[in-house]
């Protein structure tokens, strides 16, 4: 359900756009980011961080592009996003006594605190390219281009940054003691 509300912002953005134009797709957008950051609230009992910065971001910078009928600005949103997401993780090796990446709940990878800021920076650098790359697209090629990039473009990327990480971090997966014997 979760990977469903996950994807539905980048759905909306896709269908609204092949079934209308960008301004039908930033309605479809900023409807979606907020019943995503909605559904994530009525599962969890808590707002999820990184959809209430799109949210926000969707509102703000698709409210703008609908008022002025200029879809740049709608445009600069992921790079918005990406943006802050790296000056967080940037942040976080300044504030706390954990970098944010290490912060986040899981049970399936044990590992030293220096390897933690590595992974950690890295995903920061990671989101700094993808708002570059996002500014880039949206002001030099055409604005299907840019949907396409922004629908599959950074899914793909983000998926095969997932996948580079995994020969680095195998070594540090915590497995079941079933899984042992």
């Amino acid at each position: 359900m979760k990977s469903l509300l996950d994807l539905l912002p980048l759905i909306a953005i896709g269908a609204g756009y092949y079934f209308g134009d960008i301004y039908v797709a930033t309605v479809a957008l900023i409807v979606s980011t907020f019943v995503a950051l909605l559904g994530h609230w009525l599962i969890d009992r808590r707002w999820h961080k990184p959809h209430l910065v799109a949210t926000i971001a969707s509102v703000v910078l698709g409210g703008i592009t609908l008022a002025l009928h200029d879809p740049a600005f709608i445009k600069l949103k992921p790079s918005l996003v990406y943006g802050v997401f790296a000056l967080a993780l940037l942040l976080s090796h300044l504030i706390g006594d954990r970098v944010l990446m290490q912060r986040i709940p899981q049970k399936a990878l044990v590992m030293p605190d220096a390897v933690w800021k590595r992974v950690n920076l890295a995903w920061a650098v990671f989101f700094i390219g993808c708002a570059a790359l996002n500014w880039y697209v949206a002001h030099h090629f055409e604005e299907a281009t840019w949907i396409k990039v922004k629908m599959f473009g950074f899914s793909v990327l983000m998926l095969l940054f997932m996948l580079a990480h995994l020969p680095f971090l195998s070594r540090y997966v915590v497995q079941d003691e079933a899984e042992k014997k």
